[in-house]
C-alpha cells in the first residue's frame, strides 16, 4: 500500500498569497513615509517660524540702531560747526572779554565725547551668530550683508576708541590747563537733572551770561588752540564720512533686504 504525505496548513486555513504580504509591506512604507513627511513639513514650519522671527528681531535691532545714528550724525555735523567758529574765535579773537557763545562751543568741541559718539548695538546679531540661527536666513545676500555689517560694527568701535584715546591725550590735559571748570559747575547748578548738551542749548535759547576765562592765559598759544581743534574735527570728519556712513548704508541695505523677504514694513510703523 503506498502512503501519500499531504500538506494541510497549521492553523487549518488557507495560504496567504504573496500579493497580501506586498499590500502589507506597502501599507507599512506608506505609514512610515508619510509620518516622515509630516515631520518634515512640521520642521520646515518651525524653522521658517524662527526664520521670521529672528528677521524681526534683527530688523528692529538694526531699525533703533538707524534712527540713533542718524541722530549722532545730526549732532556730528553741528559740532563740526562749533570747531570752526571756536578754532577761528581762539585764532583771531579777544582772550581776555570772551564771547558769550565761546564756552558753550568750547565745551561741546573738546569736553563732550559721549553724546557725540555713535555705539552700534549687535545683542540680536551675536546671539545669531553665537547660536548657529544664522542658516535660518536663506538669502545669499542677507548673509552678505550680515558679514558686512559685523565689520562695520568693528570699524566704528574701532574708530570710537581713537577718538576716545586723542581725547584722553592731549585734549584732556589741555582742558585742565585751560578750560575754566567752574564755568560749567554753574551752568549745571541750573539745572541738575538734565543731561549736560541739554543744558548747553537751553543756556544757548535763554539770555543768561555766565562770567568765564580762558585759564593760564599767558601759556595759552592761539595757534596751538586753533590747530589742536581743526585736527580733532578732521578726525570725527573722517569717523563721520567712512566708519559711520559705511555702518549706515550697510544698514539700510539690510532693513530693505528684511522688509522685502519678510513683509516687515507694515509691522514696523
Amino acid at each position: 500500500m503506498e502512503v501519500h504525505a499531504h500538506t494541510h496548513p497549521a492553523s487549518g486555513g488557507t495560504r496567504k498569497k504573496w500579493t497580501h504580504y506586498l499590500w502589507e509591506f506597502l501599507m507599512l512604507f506608506l505609514a512610515v513615509f508619510c509620518g516622515f513627511l509630516a515631520e518634515n513639513i512640521r520642521e520646515h514650519k518651525v524653522e521658517r517660524h524662527r526664520e521670521k522671527e529672528f528677521a524681526k528681531e534683527l530688523y528692529n535691532e538694526l531699525l533703533a540702531d538707524s534712527a540713533a545714528a542718524n541722530i549722532k550724525l545730526t549732532r556730528r555735523l553741528e559740532k563740526e560747526k562749533d570747531m570752526d567758529y571756536l578754532s577761528g574765535y581762539f585764532r583771531d579773537s579777544s582772550l581776555i572779554t570772551l564771547s558769550r557763545n565761546v564756552y558753550p562751543a568750547f565745551t561741546i568741541c573738546l569736553y563732550l565725547i559721549n553724546s557725540y559718539s555713535f555705539e552700534p548695538k549687535d545683542g540680536i546679531l551675536s546671539q545669531l551668530r553665537n547660536s548657529g540661527s544664522l542658516r535660518y536666513f536663506k538669502s545669499v545676500a542677507l548673509q552678505k550683508l550680515i558679514g558686512d555689517i559685523s565689520v562695520n560694527i568693528n570699524e566704528v568701535r574701532t574708530r570710537n576708541e581713537q577718538e576716545y584715546q586723542f581725547f584722553a591725550n592731549p585734549i584732556k590735559p589741555y582742558l585742565l590747563k585751560h578750560f575754566d571748570w567752574a564755568w560749567i559747575d554753574n551752568l549745571r547748578k541750573q539745572d541738575t537733572t538734565a543731561i549736560i548738551l541739554d543744558v548747553l542749548n537751553n543756556y544757548r535759547k535763554s539770555d543768561r551770561i555766565i562770567e568765564s576765562k580762558i585759564l593760564n592765559l599767558p601759556a595759552f598759544d592761539r595757534g596751538e588752540a586753533s590747530n589742536l581743534i581743526l585736527f580733532y574735527k578732521q578726525m570725527l570728519v573722517s569717523s563721520r564720512t567712512l566708519q559711520m556712513n559705511n555702518y549706515i548704508i550697510t544698514n539700510h541695505k539690510i532693513l530693505q533686504v528684511l522688509r522685502e523677504n519678510y513683509s516687515l514694513e507694515t509691522s514696523n510703523k
